[in-house]
């Protein structure tokens, strides 16, 4: 009876399907200790006609390291004063000011070592008259040209393609969306979940931002890693005939661990930073980069099931089935002790 449960396509084809992701999952271990990329962060915010304040937010590496990215402004841009630095919150700050006749429109700002890092820089200029402008510079063109002033489009595109880049550079957020995807097999316990973690994560990154919702960033982190071992826990006693609350109500379990993760969303757009002049717009926009990527990566994980399924279905032995469950679990419980091991630190 067993051996024909097997041959039955459909069971075949989610056992392909597991194993087949589940060699991605070697890759994530080679990035255990990197929920996402982090990117630079620049302010130039106008004190005066010429005089600007110049905030520059670095990633910190641990060890008093620091990514390897300084800002070079051009020859026209004066330095008054020497920098003040220090190591804040996992992070690289220095203040110093400048100064540039007739203003900042067409200046050259240029982030040295950008290539190098693989990461991006978030530039933010705020003027006295309270417009803004919002640029990224990516690293394959680290020089950026300041506009006389910004458009609407240009903030909503860039916090747009951010929210898109943090989803599916955020390899605990997609290792929990994963998991719930080999859980539930139903279309339309599926379509709720997705909706339900979808809700409770939109809830608390927007309150979060706002400052209605404080908490510490390290148990937050944490408890995302210990939802992911959760899942991957029920999906291990899904299989052996022992379904949890969570393989019954998925969207319930889904709901409850979104709200944790929507906070980390919320600590990564704090150390972007949201411009004083359209905060709700492009916290908003942000939020809406995060469900295009989820839902990009929902997209290509049900398209590589379709043709693992096609291309492997005769060729994967049933003992392999559980190894993605087995490889999620183990890879979030390294991450549950490595981040709580920083609440001692």
């Amino acid at each position: 009876m067993a051996r024909k449960r097997r041959l039955n396509p459909a069971a075949r084809w989610l056992g392909v399907v597991r194993w087949g992701l589940a060699a991605a999952l070697l890759v994530l271990f080679a990035n255990a200790t990197a929920d996402e990329v982090r990117p630079g962060y620049l302010q130039l915010t106008q004190v005066d006609g010429e005089i600007y304040d110049v905030f520059w937010k670095v990633p910190a590496r641990g060890g008093g390291l620091r990514l390897s990215l300084s800002v070079v402004f051009d020859k026209d841009t004066r330095q008054l004063g020497e920098p003040t630095s220090a190591f804040v919150d996992g992070a690289y700050i220095s203040r110093w000011q400048i100064s540039r006749s007739g203003g900042l429109a067409g200046a050259r700002v240029e982030i040295e070592g950008l290539r190098q890092t693989g990461t991006e820089v978030l530039v933010h200029i705020a003027y006295l008259d309270g417009t803004a402008i919002t640029h990224r510079i990516a690293p394959d063109e680290p020089v950026y040209r300041v506009e006389a002033r910004a458009s609407w489009w240009q903030i909503v595109t860039t916090y747009l393609v951010l929210g898109i880049e943090h989803i599916l550079f955020g390899i605990d957020h997609l290792l929990f969306v994963f998991a719930l995807l080999l859980l539930v097999r139903q279309l339309s316990k599926l379509v709720a979940t997705i909706t339900a973690f979808t809700v409770a994560h939109s809830v608390t990154l927007i309150l979060a931002s706002l400052g209605l919702l404080r908490l510490p960033l390290p148990p937050v982190e944490a408890c995302i890693a210990l939802s992911i071992a959760f899942v991957a826990t029920e999906i291990i006693r899904e299989r052996q005939g022992q379904p949890g609350i969570t393989a019954r109500f998925p969207w319930l379990a889904a709901f409850a661990f979104g709200l944790l993760h929507g906070l980390g969303f919320a600590a990564a757009l704090a150390a972007i930073g949201l411009p004083q002049n359209a905060r709700i717009p492009a916290l908003l926009v942000f939020n809406i980069g995060v469900e295009i990527g989820q839902l990009m990566f929902v997209a290509a994980v049900l398209l590589a099931w379709r043709v693992l399924g096609r291309v492997l279905i005769r060729n994967i032995p049933h003992w392999l089935e559980p190894l993605p469950a087995y490889s999620i679990g183990a890879l979030a419980s390294f991450w549950v002790f490595e981040r709580a091991a920083v609440f001692w630190t």
